[in-house]
């Protein structure tokens, strides 16, 4: 079936064409290179997987409960709509906020692909060139396996969210190449990182489960690299250049905030938009959701050098300011864990699975004799 069957509103273009600018820099030095970024590189080259073989396919989903999402989260719950919802309007309900969910993600995924492969074009040295080419097959990865659950075991997609899209387009269509890192690397995957692993940490269910951890895993060498190569860059910039920059954060994470109500689905359940902001914006799981989500932006951001009052009073603002002293270490050292965790879990399970049938083969041959 044709993707554009399960869109709940199909995109009025197959494609979504951004005019690029900037150039395309080579470089002619192949010896020299940053230790830590060429580790990095090697780390990237050794952790490469196949989603067709890591991930269990054959898990079953309830396209209706694909998450286990309790009533509590759902932005209707406890409205005058919910008291009226019968309890497959309520399955149909969750099947179209995880949808909306992941569809988000893979749109994501899509233009983490296309950034990353623009970093390999535009950024002046050879060892981030290597990194952000593993990085673009992992982001291939990604929307191969975000779409693949979408498709397989949910049956429905949105199309992207206009902020999600505006974030992109800005990105994309500036000239520097430092951009596609900020907007990608710090931004958009920063956002995703934590929107990843609230779903990772509270679901039920084994295989988004296992799909966000293992993407995760990926995404935590993806924000290192960020890291790296603007903490160095940015040391060199003056002091206007720094402000042009903190300005393309503090619009950004207006962007990625507001881009998080998922006001679309209450629409497609026939609530007004005004009614649907006003209802997403009165969930106290929206703000709880909203402040995590920033966990992983903020201390990257004071992390790499872009920390004026300006943006400062903009975190201030939104609530997230004291994030900035989150141990971001730390938490990237947890995706990658429990990714390995799983891991150590799947092979024992399917170790005892390969001894049991061995010593029931065993058994069978004893009696037969």
């Amino acid at each position: 079936m044709s993707t554009r069957d399960l869109y709940t509103t199909a995109p009025s273009t197959p494609t979504w064409q951004v005019p690029a600018t900037g150039a395309a820099r080579f470089s002619w030095e192949y010896e020299d290179g940053r230790e830590r970024l060429l580790a990095l590189y090697q780390k990237g080259k050794d952790k490469q997987w196949d989603g067709s073989t890591r991930i269990d396919w054959d898990l079953e989903v309830d396209p209706y409960d694909p998450l286990g999402t309790p009533d509590e989260v759902l932005t209707l719950h406890g409205t005058r709509h919910w008291a009226r919802m019968t309890e497959k309007d309520k399955g149909d309900l969750r099947r179209h906020y995880a949808s909306w969910q992941f569809s988000q993600f893979l749109h994501g995924e899509q233009g983490a692909m296309i950034c990353a492969a623009r970093i390999v074009e535009s950024v002046p040295d050879l060892d981030a060139k290597f990194y952000s080419a593993t990085q673009t097959m992992d982001e291939a990865r990604h929307a191969e396996i975000y779409g693949r659950f979408l498709h397989d075991k949910i049956g429905m997609l949105y199309p992207i969210n206009d902020n999600l899209k505006g974030l992109l387009d800005d990105t994309l269509r500036d000239s520097r190449w430092d951009m596609p890192y900020l907007g990608m690397q710090v931004l958009i995957e920063g956002l995703a990182l934590a929107a990843f692993g609230m779903i990772r940490d509270t679901t039920d269910k084994p295989l988004p489960k296992q799909i966000l951890a293992y993407v995760m895993q990926d995404e935590a060498r993806h924000v290192a690299f960020g890291r790296m190569a603007l903490r160095d860059y940015y040391r060199q910039l003056s002091d206007a250049e720094l402000r042009e920059r903190e300005e393309f954060v503090i619009e950004g994470c207006h962007l990625m905030r507001d881009r998080l109500r998922g006001v679309e689905v209450l629409e497609n359940f026939g609530i007004p938009k005004k009614e649907a902001e006003e209802f997403s914006e009165q969930s106290e799981f929206l703000h709880l959701f909203r402040k995590l989500l920033f966990s992983r932006i903020v201390p990257c951001v004071k992390d790499i050098g872009l920390w004026g009052e300006r943006l400062q009073k903009a975190y201030l603002d939104m609530g997230v300011f004291d994030l900035g002293d989150s141990n971001l270490d730390l938490l990237m050292t947890q995706d990658e864990e429990i990714a390995e965790r799983l891991d150590a879990e799947r092979f024992a399970a399917e170790e005892r699975a390969r001894v049991t049938e061995v010593e029931d083969t065993i058994a069978e041959g004893a009696t037969g004799e």
